[in-house]
């Protein structure tokens, strides 16, 4: 939360008084830019299922988004499970105003986006994360989540 010197501020639907639990970061650079606009971190954890490692392997532009996101006193978690997180233990006892995934995706396999497989696969993650993330709310917290809304993705149901 903020402290009564810090001015209270709002991106979008997000507002630094919040505590916001950003899951699936990818490359972190949404949970930066968040924390850019805000001046600050402290409100927010930012998570990631791939290791460091692996994390700095796929994406280049994630060591500078980890900095900025360490720098404005964010805590960064990897290898956190959307299915298990309200388990984790930095987590666990935690509870959020907003916990926000941004395009999930169950993983590149060798399957057509349009396989219906994947399709299961993705329905499944959102499940568990839905499942998961209800745990970790505050009384009126929210959840929400970004998709693609065009062809084949509109078929998650």
């Amino acid at each position: 939360m903020i402290s009564s010197t810090e001015i209270k501020n709002q991106i979008g639907e997000y507002m630094n008084c919040e505590k916001i639990l950003l899951v699936g970061e990818g490359d972190f650079s949404f949970s930066a830019c968040l924390a850019k606009a805000f001046c600050s971190a402290k409100n927010m954890v930012a998570t990631s299922l791939d290791t460091l490692d692996v994390l700095l392997r796929r994406y280049t532009s994630s060591e500078s988004h980890l900095n900025e996101l360490k720098t404005r006193g964010c805590l960064v978690l990897h290898e956190v499970n959307v299915h298990h997180m309200s388990q984790h233990p930095a987590l666990k006892h935690m509870e959020f105003d907003v916990i926000v995934f941004n395009f999930p995706h169950a993983g590149h396999f060798c399957l057509n986006e349009s396989n219906q497989t994947l399709i299961q696969m993705h329905k499944t993650l959102i499940r568990g994360f839905f499942r998961s993330g209800s745990k970790m709310l505050k009384e009126g917290g929210e959840i929400h989540v970004a998709h693609r809304d065009d062809n084949p993705y509109n078929k998650w149901g």
